[in-house]
């Protein structure tokens, strides 16, 4: 399980994953917040719809791609929660959207 260093006091902010209610805090990226809530699986594979979740957290991989807000291909490592998002796994390839 991903562990918080400390606690540091900063507002919680609420945002869903797959329909599912989860809190962050204010400055946390969305991967961020994922790990802490224990999810681990952000998207699956195109070809062989396999599992995958976060690599490296620096934007380099694109292991942790999500849809966020209806927009699919974003990076949950490079993205930080706003109040209200709603996130869902990526499944296979999307369609970029311009």
């Amino acid at each position: 399980m991903f562990k918080r260093a400390e606690e540091t006091g900063a507002p919680a902010l609420s945002f869903t994953f797959e329909g599912k209610p989860l809190k962050a805090r204010n400055g946390d990226t969305i991967a961020a917040a994922l790990l802490a809530a224990d999810e681990r699986i952000f998207r699956t594979t195109p070809v062989t719809d396999t599992p995958r979740g976060p690599f490296c957290l620096m934007g380099v991989c694109f292991d942790c791609l999500v849809e966020i807000d209806g927009v699919p291909n974003r990076q949950a490592c490079m993205v930080q929660v706003e109040e209200g998002m709603q996130v869902r796994r990526q499944s296979g390839s999307a369609e970029v959207i311009s």
